[in-house]
């Protein structure tokens, strides 16, 4: 497994967590191999409502999901999201440390 496919899974991994248990349980069989077939639509789908994001029910968070379950199937995706998503839990990060600062 290439890191960038293990560092995207520990992603995935922690999206789980955060999740009620009916959701983790869907996107943990979205992330088999045997569900390829529905993944590369719905993520495209997902691309596509976080686009329309304007809308109602629609929302930015549809973006990042789609494209992470895209990314599982297109290597030369990996990489990019990789790197976007760790450059979000950066800032994540520092923004919790900043307001944990502020709250004191």
């Amino acid at each position: 497994m290439s890191d960038q496919q293990a560092e995207l899974d520990r992603h995935f991994a922690w999206l789980e967590n955060k999740l009620p248990p009916k959701p983790a349980r869907f996107l943990a069989w979205l992330r088999r191999p045997s569900s390829r077939l529905v993944r590369l639509p719905l993520g495209f789908l997902l691309i596509l409502g976080g686009i329309l994001s304007f809308l109602p029910v629609l929302g930015i968070w549809m973006l990042p999901l789609g494209l992470m379950l895209i990314a599982q199937d297109i290597p030369i995706l990996r990489g990019p999201i990789v790197r976007l998503l760790a450059w979000t839990e950066r800032k994540w990060q520092d923004y919790q440390r900043a307001r944990g600062r502020a709250a004191d």
